[in-house]
């Protein structure tokens, strides 16, 4: 088939724009991938930052712990997947569970923060199990959760995440959070802002700042409750919530992710707390950090608590609330909590 001069013209034309295209795509994968593994120059040059050595070992840590997670995720659903791999051992109850590779991750990211800093302590998930959460000192404390949304781990769903939170004199005060199926690595520094693959993440203005209930997506998680009685607890919040009326409401599995997803206005408020699915410290701290960073209101779900905001919330309370500005939060907590208010 002869091609006419002016249809020759055309396709060479189309060769070059989607050769350029093509460029174009190599590029930014390129450059979003060098955004993904690297600390913020402005973390760096910060003269307020004071925990950088700790953020560059965080970020390492959380990205080769990330790694560890990705051959059981390519393998789910393939010939190659074995689940006896995971090793799943129950905690509670046979909603709560930890892997194998949440204990890997764990003994790794502890035993390379020692190696660093000996004399930091350390509150781990794992380490901790079904025992006392061993409390917050003024002394240098990281607190760290190797997989955050684990069942979603186990059943190949995306959205999991390791997270590692740094506290100095009883407080949070850095937090690192890397999703590695969806590629993403959010960072927070008191008083140095949040950040998501390296991009500064916005602060409450523009619609983060007039989002109201009636136009709000609404996150929350069931967690492991099981009695009946907190089971009708929670399904009346949310009865409540779709009455008065939201945008929509999720549940992803990752309360982690969940306050980073209200951070980067993905969602607008999430809670935890109406029955036993409160949360635990490595649930809050580095999440809190990456929220209040970017200009979240984070407090307690419940009346008596509320006034303990941000960077003064109480990491082993089992209620909590974060929305993208002060007014959702109070329209939500008045929703959820009904009469208990």
């Amino acid at each position: 088939m002869r091609l006419t001069a002016a249809a020759t013209a055309v396709a060479v034309t189309s060769i070059a724009v989607a050769s350029a295209f093509t460029s174009i795509k190599r590029s930014s994968r390129s450059s979003s991938t060098q955004q993904h593994f690297g600390v913020p120059k402005e973390l760096l040059d910060s003269t307020t930052c004071e925990c950088k050595d700790e953020l560059v070992l965080a970020v390492e840590l959380a990205l080769e712990a990330g790694k560890n997670m990705t051959k059981h995720y390519n393998s789910k659903g393939t010939a190659e997947e074995n689940m006896s791999d995971l090793e799943i051992n129950t905690k509670m109850n046979d909603a709560d569970f930890a892997t194998t590779i949440d204990v890997e991750n764990e003994n790794y990211i502890t035993s390379e923060i020692l190696k660093k800093f000996p004399g930091h302590a350390i509150i781990g998930e794992e380490s901790t199990g079904t025992g006392t959460i061993p409390p917050l000192t003024n002394d240098p404390t990281w607190i760290i959760d190797p997989i955050d949304g684990t069942t979603n781990f186990a059943s190949g769903l995306p959205l999991s995440c390791v997270s590692i939170g740094f506290c100095r004199n009883g407080k949070p005060y850095m937090g690192v959070v890397f999703a590695p199926m969806t590629n993403e690595l959010y960072i927070g520094v008191k008083g140095n802002g949040a950040y998501r693959n390296g991009v500064r993440l916005l602060e409450c203005s523009g619609e983060k700042a007039t989002k109201t209930l009636s136009n709000s997506v609404v996150n929350f998680e069931f967690g492991y409750a099981r009695d009946e009685d907190d089971v009708d607890k929670m399904a009346l919040a949310v009865q409540r919530l779709l009455r008065h009326g939201v945008r929509t409401t999720r549940t992803l599995g990752s309360g982690v992710l969940d306050l980073c997803y209200v951070a980067c206005g993905r969602m607008d408020v999430v809670y935890a707390g109406i029955a036993a699915e409160g949360w635990k410290p490595w649930d809050y701290c580095a999440g809190l950090v990456i929220a209040v960073e970017s200009g979240c209101t984070m407090t307690h779900l419940i009346p008596s608590d509320v006034d303990k905001k941000g960077y003064d919330f109480n990491l082993y309370s089992k209620n909590m609330i974060c929305g993208v500005n002060s007014k959702v939060v109070d329209e939500c907590r008045t929703c959820v909590l009904g009469g208990l208010i």
